[in-house]
């Protein structure tokens, strides 16, 4: 008796199983895009153009702001050196701080 209940039971699950596998299409066609259009390929393409004329490297909703320096390149640098031999900025991969 305990080799049929077991069978049953085994059977009982392979046949509730394969309820749930039952598929759409063998071409996975549920998963296709369907496009109707009647745009020209110049129009796409003029359309295209503008849009890579009128955008920006900066990503949307980033908070990148644009920033324009008045100080001049060699007095910066200078800034920098003197800040390096004086110890305020850290200096090799340990730093000196």
């Amino acid at each position: 008796m305990n080799k049929s209940a077991r069978f049953l039971s085994i059977a009982a699950v392979a046949a509730f199983a394969s309820f749930g596998a039952m598929a759409d299409e063998a071409d996975a066609s549920q998963f296709a895009t369907k496009f109707d259009t009647s745009r020209t390929r110049a129009e796409v393409a003029a359309e295209a153009a503008t849009v890579a004329k009128n955008s920006s490297t900066v990503p949307a909703g980033s908070r990148v702001l644009a920033f324009t320096s008045t100080a001049d390149r060699s007095a910066v640098s200078a800034q920098a050196a003197d800040a390096l031999r004086s110890g305020k900025i850290s200096a090799g991969e340990i730093g000196s701080l």
